[in-house]
């Protein structure tokens, strides 16, 4: 295990920078994900942490080493790739085993004196024996990839990394190639082989609800940028910006264009067709920004079927139409109007309306999100 620091790493393909003055700390024995939209610079990081790309500027330590010029097979991390990259011509036990063979490892002899050697026979069978134990793929040991689901080639991709026992785990979008059901067990599977392993891991996807379940933090980048390092429920209760608010959350943020307005009956929210209003106890950090336009946001979950919520107030209920009806069971989607406005309402799946029907929904306002329209920023 090992800490790895990104120090101000930035790269560059030609005129197009890709990461932009990256400083990040991965401490010992965490779990790190990093997520964010194609092209944001996410497998680029981690390609650099690998050694599989240069870095432009910056530097790069792992436990504490400088690797910036160190090749990638002596900084001792681990990929496992989006494709599983198996030989089709071994069984499972020679594809894990592989890199055991081919590879030295340090070792101190008797006199004190640094060496290398190869693992014996005995050593390689016993490291990789263990890792399918763990993963559970021990009668697959004679099996060839063609005959193997693709959960478990996925598994037999991760025992090939487990059996080096490296300082670094780097994961690129590993689960990606895997069906929705499978992809729900291996996360699963993941977050338990961490809690086993207590290793270093840096994992990329553009998932956040792998995201918000396996990592200890996460890195929210786009373009480029890091918008946000938190852990998932702090990116969930306080994002820092209107794209981090939008991106973690399934179904996303509702965001509503308003202007905050003040009168005697207190501080709202003037949406056109509607006002809502504002909490006195965040009348204080709103008041700066009266009489200026913002983005207005609620997540689905905070929006209700007037007749199942406690503490209704008036002035947070507005009467809205539905357009789309999506029952999934222990939920329900509705997709309402309100004049011009779109919004998306996740609600007590005993509510009883259907398309075209009104009702009232209930804003509850203790949980709305503002940003200030021109930056993105967060004001509450």
């Amino acid at each position: 295990m090992a800490e790895v620091v990104l120090d101000q790493v930035t790269k560059r393909f030609g005129d197009f920078v890709a990461v932009h003055e990256l400083d990040l700390t991965v401490k010992d024995g965490e779990f790190v994900v990093l997520v964010g939209p194609s092209g944001c610079g996410k497998t680029t990081i981690l390609r650099m942490v690998a050694g599989l790309e240069d870095i432009t500027s910056g530097t790069i330590e792992i436990g504490g080493r400088v690797v910036n010029d160190v090749p990638p097979k002596d900084r001792d991390v681990a990929m496992v790739f989006q494709s599983y990259a198996l030989y089709p011509h071994m069984n499972v036990f020679d594809n894990m085993a592989f890199s055991l063979k081919m590879r030295r490892f340090p070792i101190t002899t008797p006199d004190g004196k640094a060496s290398v050697r190869r693992l014996g026979r005995d050593e390689i069978e016993r490291r990789v024996r263990e890792a399918a134990r763990l993963l559970g793929i021990e009668d697959q040991l004679e099996k060839k990839p063609a005959q193997l689901s693709g959960g478990q080639r996925q598994r037999v991709a991760l025992g090939r990394a487990i059996v080096r026992n490296p300082k670094v785990f780097l994961f690129d979008e590993p689960l990606s190639n895997l069906d929705a059901k499978l992809r729900v067990a291996m996360r699963a599977e993941l977050a338990k082989l961490h809690q086993i392993l207590g290793s270093t891991m840096l994992y990329v996807t553009h998932d956040q609800a792998e995201a918000m379940t396996l990592g200890d933090r996460v890195v929210v980048l786009d373009k480029g940028f890091v918008q946000q390092v938190e852990s998932p429920q702090n990116l969930y209760d306080r994002p820092r910006n209107q794209f981090v608010a939008g991106f973690i959350g399934s179904p996303a943020m509702n965001f509503l264009d308003a202007v905050l307005v003040d009168d005697a009956a207190g501080a709202f929210l003037d949406l056109g067709e509607f006002r809502l209003r504002i909490p006195q106890d965040l009348v204080g950090a709103v008041r700066p920004h009266l009489g200026k336009p913002v983005v207005f946001g609620i997540r689905p979950e905070n929006l209700y079927d007037r007749l199942f919520a406690q503490g209704v107030r008036p002035d947070s209920t507005v009467t809205a139409r539905v357009d789309v009806k999506e029952a999934l069971g222990a939920d329900l989607f509705l997709h309402v109007s309100v004049g011009d406005r779109r919004i998306l309402a996740r609600v007590n799946p005993e509510t009883k309306v259907g398309v075209g029907d009104s009702f009232d929904i209930y804003f509850d306002m203790g949980k709305m999100h503002l940003f200030d329209k021109a930056t993105g920023g967060a004001i509450i």
